[in-house]
């Protein structure tokens, strides 16, 4: 029972993320605003996990009441997003992204924190409940491309206000971990952060999430501007998440046979080939195809590595801003970086230039894992 509930979180919640991140610049561009303006608006997004996750990480690790701290961001995200209904000016638009998901952002961070509690010594079944995240990201990417294929842009809002709506009724399902509250007396934070290791393993998330803010901002305007209806750039999306599927499902294998840091220079590596043939080889289909596979390590090697990397360094009441640290410095300041200086790129120097940009920003990751990531744990 435990095991479903703890996946129904992951399945409604990259739903939405489903929803949002390939098809919300569609939305913004329908609303008539410029490049610019499309990733200002989708670094707010991501910007927001820069302070959010660490804020409530903090509340989390001193009360120990993670899932109410969980439930009460849900319910605030979803209200806060319903005033998209108000209003479709520019500086409305950034001031209700801001609100929503600085409680959105708040949720996962935690949830990975609580979700790890749960599996106590039985940390290899993380990836089979992940992996429902992936499942609901593509039912959600999948429907909705073949949805827009029939309808307006504008009932996005619509599917998103009711996703929220699902994610924060799961969370009333899912109890508090056994954990409960964590003793403070341990060594500071600041000590954990001081190992070079853990700095390095910080840099390289921030350098591959920044390298994937062309991706999650752009990859749907890119594919359309050659020529890929709605339903292909779906399916390309779908086919993204779908790879990663496999990866969570052989993690328990791969991670003690290979290691960590194995894993985690391969991720990187394959992560600039991916953003090298995306550069190239737009009009491609059948490359383009195979650069969507690669997904599976840019994201879904890469993060489960991550996750268990950050679990393993950060311990005891560290655990909760261990996970807000990791989505602050990669899915928040990365990515809000490569958002934001994308629509700049596009802008000056062409679309082409935000994959060159995004490849560049994975090699030096590879560079970081190669001499800055040492003794940590393998498995």
């Amino acid at each position: 029972m435990m095991y479903w509930r703890l996946s129904g979180f992951y399945l409604f919640y990259f739903a939405s993320l489903g929803a949002l991140l390939p098809y919300w610049s569609i939305y913004l561009k329908s609303l008539d605003f410029s490049i610019t303006e499309i990733g200002q608006l989708m670094a707010i997004l991501m910007a927001t996990k820069i302070v959010a996750p660490n804020v409530w990480g903090w509340i989390a690790d001193h009360t120990g009441q993670r899932m109410s701290i969980i439930r009460t961001a849900s319910l605030l995200a979803a209200v806060s997003f319903a005033g998209v209904f108000a209003s479709d000016a520019f500086w409305w638009l950034a001031l209700v992204l801001v609100v929503f998901s600085f409680f959105w952002n708040a949720t996962l961070p935690q949830f990975e924190a609580n979700t790890m509690s749960h599996l106590g010594d039985e940390m290899h079944r993380y990836s089979g409940i992940r992996l429902w995240g992936s499942v609901g990201f593509i039912l959600a990417v999948a429907g909705l491309g073949a949805l827009l294929g029939q309808h307006a842009i504008s009932v996005l809002p619509y599917v998103l206000l009711g996703l929220f709506v699902l994610i924060w009724f799961n969370s009333l399902c899912v109890p508090e971990s056994a954990a409960g509250h964590l003793p403070l007396d341990q060594a500071p934070l600041r000590r954990v952060l001081q190992r070079p290791v853990v700095l390095s393993l910080l840099g390289v998330c921030f350098l591959a999430q920044a390298s994937h803010g062309p991706y999650y901002t752009f990859f749907s305007l890119y594919m359309a501007d050659f020529g890929y209806s709605t339903t292909v750039i779906g399916q390309l999306w779908a086919l993204g998440v779908l790879s990663e599927i496999g990866v969570f499902l052989l993690m328990p294998k791969l991670l003690p046979r290979f290691g960590a840091r194995r894993l985690l220079l391969l991720a990187v590596v394959l992560t600039t080939l991916r953003w090298l043939l995306t550069a190239f080889y737009a009009d491609n289909l059948a490359i383009i195809t195979f650069s969507q596979t690669l997904h599976a390590a840019s994201f879904g090697l890469y993060h489960a590595v991550m996750i268990f990397l950050i679990h393993s360094l950060f311990t005891g009441a560290h655990q909760g801003r261990g996970q807000a640290l990791y989505s602050s410095l990669s899915f928040g300041a990365g990515g809000a970086a490569g958002s934001l200086v994308s629509g700049y790129l596009w802008t000056g120097l062409g679309p082409q230039a935000m994959y060159l940009m995004a490849a560049a920003c994975s090699l030096c990751a590879v560079f970081l894992v190669l001499f800055g990531v040492r003794d940590i744990p393998d498995s």
